[in-house]
């Protein structure tokens, strides 16, 4: 990952509304969410959760599939991984110190266990 896609990446979740969508949907593993459920779970418009998922899905975070009339939005964990590598290795490049304690951290956490299982 690039400095740009970063920014990129680091603007879509720069919202709350948006932020809360993603974590909705990472949230909801690796089936996924319908776009009706998430903007539901989210008490907001389904425009809104509309334009919060072609966001999101254009800063790479989701992946979007047609099931039916439905379409389901997924967390492209791999995607997400590459935003949290890029920020441990490129921003904190300079001292080892952040690094090694943020590295540490995400592998404690419960969440870098999901991502883990889920990239498997």
């Amino acid at each position: 990952m690039i400095s740009e896609d970063a920014v990129v990446n680091l603007f879509a979740l720069a919202h709350p509304g948006r932020l809360n969508v993603f974590r909705t949907i990472v949230k909801a593993g690796p089936e996924g969410m319908a776009a009706g459920k998430i903007a539901a779970a989210n008490t907001i418009p389904a425009n809104t959760a509309s334009t919060h998922l072609s966001i999101l899905t254009g800063a790479g975070l989701l992946t979007a599939y047609r099931d039916g009339r439905s379409i389901i939005y997924r967390a492209n964990f791999t995607h997400y991984a590459e935003l949290m590598s890029f920020l441990l290795d490129e921003v904190t490049e300079n001292n080892a110190e952040a690094g090694t304690a943020l590295r540490a951290w995400f592998k404690d956490h419960p969440a870098a266990e999901l991502s883990a299982r889920t990239e498997a």
